[in-house]
């Protein structure tokens, strides 16, 4: 069964990879949610807390990649808004 979990978090991290990418060609973010990228980051965050909590190390590095990740277009979008507002 473990290997099941470790193909699940295998698959759900490298799904972050295309956005990523995306996003910083782009730069853009305008069709992102900051409120679900806050709320989405937090819970991840908290993964990986919990992965500590039961020394899972599957769940430590999955959810380690994806808070870095999903970070980055956390980022992006922040400095869109910021942008945005310098323009207003």
């Amino acid at each position: 069964m473990r290997i099941i979990g470790i193909i699940a978090a295998t698959l759900t991290t490298i799904a972050f990879f295309p956005q990523v990418i995306q996003v910083i060609k782009s730069k853009d973010t305008k069709s992102i949610s900051l409120t679900m990228y806050i709320l989405f980051v937090t819970g991840v965050l908290l993964w990986v807390l919990y992965g500590f909590y039961l020394n899972d190390l599957p769940i430590i590095i999955a959810n380690s990649i994806v808070a870095v990740a999903s970070t980055i277009i956390l980022c992006y979008k922040i400095r869109e808004i910021r942008s945005n507002l310098k323009k207003s």
